[in-house]
């Protein structure tokens, strides 16, 4: 099969048990490290696709995902009669569910151990989180940023909070009308939160940029691959994600 990525998370899937089968990603798609060994082309980013260039791969098919792609440039792709899949995860179920479609049914590749191995990962993760009060034990309230300058954070119905959740974060904007709201820093600080989740994508937030706007919240740094990707990832990011935000309590 000739097999176009448009999703970077997608992209490390196929690759890390059939790489012979991309012939095309996008610019973003940086995993695995020697990706562009086997020949792929790129094809511009996620949201500004070169649709000619995608066509002139001839590809069998093309790997997509409902939030990070967009409609028009998907429609022009079936215009043109290549068939593509496009993936929707919201959750760790969802995510386990269509990573075997898109492997098993649309590459036609044996289902991978690594995709099993993802599946025991998250069946006894790593201890949550909880924090003691007067009550007793709760599970931590926090605010999760994906952007600064405006500030957006996790809102509902995300695949990032699900997993949040799975390891004792309560995230408070879970209920929000939208899934990536877009809140002022006195809205976030005023939710007053047990800890403040900051990952390292889409916005690279550091120790020097982010904690500061949170005085006297423990900040837990957070690998966003680990929490942000459906793919291989999912087999160490309980372990990994698990001690990064104890650690943000010691």
């Amino acid at each position: 099969m000739r097999v176009v990525s448009l999703v970077p998370s997608l992209t490390e899937a196929v690759a890390a048990s059939a790489p012979e089968l991309l012939v095309g990603v996008t610019d973003w798609c940086d995993r695995p490290a020697d990706l562009d060994a086997f020949g792929v082309v790129r094809i511009g980013g996620t949201k500004n696709p070169d649709v000619p260039r995608v066509l002139a791969l001839a590809p069998d098919l093309v790997l997509a995902n409902e939030e990070e792609n967009r409609a028009p440039d998907l429609a022009a792709l079936r215009a043109a009669g290549v068939q593509v899949l496009v993936t929707e995860i919201r959750d760790l179920p969802s995510a386990l569910r269509e990573l075997d479609r898109v492997l098993v049914r649309g590459c036609r590749l044996p289902r991978p151990r690594w995709l099993d191995e993802a599946a025991a990962a998250w069946e006894s993760p790593a201890q949550p989180l909880g924090v003691r009060d007067g009550v007793g034990v709760h599970g931590v309230r926090a605010v999760v940023p994906i952007w600064r300058r405006p500030w957006m954070v996790l809102g509902r119905d995300t695949f990032a909070g699900d997993l949040l959740a799975r390891l004792g974060v309560v995230n408070i904007h879970a209920g929000h009308p939208e899934r990536y709201p877009r809140l002022s820093l006195d809205a976030l600080r005023a939710a007053d939160p047990d800890l403040v989740v900051l990952p390292d994508e889409p916005y690279r937030f550091t120790a020097d940029d982010g904690p500061e706007s949170f005085p006297g919240v423990p900040a837990a740094l957070v690998d966003g691959r680990q929490l942000t990707w459906y793919g291989p990832s999912l087999v160490t990011a309980p372990k990994v994600l698990g001690a990064q935000l104890r650690a943000a309590f010691q």
